[in-house]
C-alpha cells in the first residue's frame, strides 16, 4: 500500500479549545501527525510526498469567497492592533434572510461554525497541504493503485461548503470525491470516524452521484448534536443517496462492524465505481473525545469488511487523537485492508 503525507501539515498550531466552557489545550496537535506517520510505515506502507494541486480542484467543492477567507482572515483580523492571535468568531447569522458582511467579525461568524476551527497565521497553508494530500491519494488511485492512504492534517469532514467547524477547514473527503467523479460516474464515502460528517453530507445532499453513508456515534448525544440523524435521507435528486447510521455512544467492536456491514450492503448496491473512505481513529476506547469503545483489533475487522467492496479505494485521514493507542490503531487498519487485497 502507497500513502500521501505533506511535512507542511506539521504547521498550524491554535492554542485554545472550548469545551463544555473551558479553554484547554488544543487536540489537533501536530504530534498526532508524526504518530501516524510512524504507524503508516508501521503497516509497511511505502510514503510518497503530496504534489501541488490546481486551486480549481478546491473551489469544485469549496465557494471562492470562503477561499480567500482563509487565505487572507489572520491578516485583516490584525489590521486593529490588539487582536489575539487566532480568527475567533463572537457573532453568527442565525436566521434568513443573512447578507455577506464586509468586517472581518462578521465573515469569521458567517464562515467558522464554531470554536473548534480558530485560524492562526499558517492555517491557510496547512490546510491547503492537507488538501492536495487527499488529491494526490486520489490521483493515485485514478492512475491505477487499488488503495492509498492519505494521512490529512487538519481533518475534513465537518467543513462545508463555506463553513469551517469542528477542527475542519477543508474538506479533504469532498474534494477526493469530488477529484474521483472525473475518473468514475458514481463514488461512494464512507465515514466511519466517531463523529458524523456532516460537512461531507452537506456538499452532496443534493446529488446522485456521490453517494455519503456516515456510521458515528449518535448526535443526540455527541457532536455535531444537530445532524446526523437516520432520516436525513438527501434532498431533490440526492434523495435516497445520503445515509446515516448512529450508534449508542461508547459502542464497541461487535455493534461498529454490524452497522459497516450495513453501510458495506448500500454501498454495494449503489455500484460505485471508486470509493473514499473518512477514516477516523476516534472510535477507540482510549481516545480523547470518549465517543466509542472500538478496540485495536476492531478496526483490522473494519477494514476487511470494506476491503470486499473490492473497490479503487481513497483512505483519507480524519479525527484520531491523541493516545498511547493511536499508531497501533492506524496500523491495525491498514493491516486489515492488505489482508483481503
Amino acid at each position: 500500500m502507497k500513502a500521501v503525507f505533506s511535512a507542511v501539515q506539521l504547521g498550524h498550531k491554535p492554542e485554545r479549545f472550548l469545551s463544555r466552557g473551558h479553554i484547554v489545550d488544543y487536540p489537533d496537535k501536530p504530534e498526532r501527525v508524526r504518530i501516524l506517520l510512524d504507524g503508516a510505515r508501521g503497516a509497511g506502507a511505502e510514503v510518497h510526498a503530496a504534489r501541488t494541486f490546481d486551486d480549481q480542484h478546491i473551489a469544485a467543492v469549496h465557494k471562492w469567497r470562503y477561499l480567500e477567507f482563509l487565505e487572507k482572515a489572520h491578516k485583516r483580523w490584525h489590521r486593529p492592533k490588539g487582536a489575539f492571535n487566532e480568527v475567533m468568531p463572537s457573532a453568527r447569522p442565525v436566521e434568513q434572510p443573512s447578507r455577506y458582511p464586509r468586517s472581518i467579525m462578521g465573515r469569521a461568524g458567517w464562515h467558522m461554525t464554531d470554536f473548534s476551527c480558530p485560524i492562526v497565521a499558517d492555517t491557510w497553508k496547512v490546510a491547503r497541504a492537507s488538501a492536495d494530500t487527499a488529491l494526490t491519494a486520489a490521483a493515485m488511485v485514478a492512475e491505477g493503485e487499488p488503495v492509498v492512504y492519505a494521512l490529512c492534517r487538519p481533518p475534513g469532514h465537518h467543513a462545508y461548503q463555506e463553513r469551517a467547524g469542528g477542527f475542519c477547514y477543508l474538506n479533504n473527503t469532498a474534494i477526493a470525491a469530488q477529484y474521483m467523479r472525473n475518473s468514475y460516474d458514481r463514488v461512494a464515502i464512507l465515514d466511519i470516524d466517531v463523529h458524523h460528517g456532516n460537512g461531507t453530507q452537506g456538499i452532496f445532499y443534493k446529488r446522485d452521484d456521490v453517494m455519503t453513508v456516515s456510521v458515528h456515534s449518535d448526535p443526540r448525544n455527541f457532536y455535531p448534536f444537530f445532524y446526523g440523524y437516520d432520516t436525513e435521507r438527501g434532498n431533490g435528486p440526492g434523495r435516497g443517496y445520503n445515509f446515516n447510521i448512529p450508534l449508542p455512544l461508547k459502542s464497541e467492536d461487535e455493534v461498529w462492524a454490524g452497522a459497516i456491514e450495513y453501510a458495506v450492503e448500500l454501498i454495494n448496491e449503489f455500484a460505485p465505481g471508486a470509493l473514499i473512505v473518512a477514516l477516523g481513529l476516534d472510535a477507540h476506547e482510549s481516545d480523547p473525545l470518549k465517543g466509542g469503545a472500538v478496540t485495536t483489533p476492531g478496526f483490522a475487522h473494519f477494514a476487511s469488511i470494506i476491503s470486499k467492496l473490492d473497490l479503487p479505494t481513497v483512505l483519507v485521514q480524519e479525527g484520531g487523537y491523541m493516545n498511547d493507542a493511536l499508531a497501533d490503531n492506524l496500523v491495525s487498519f491498514l493491516k486489515g485492508m492488505h489482508a483481503v487485497a
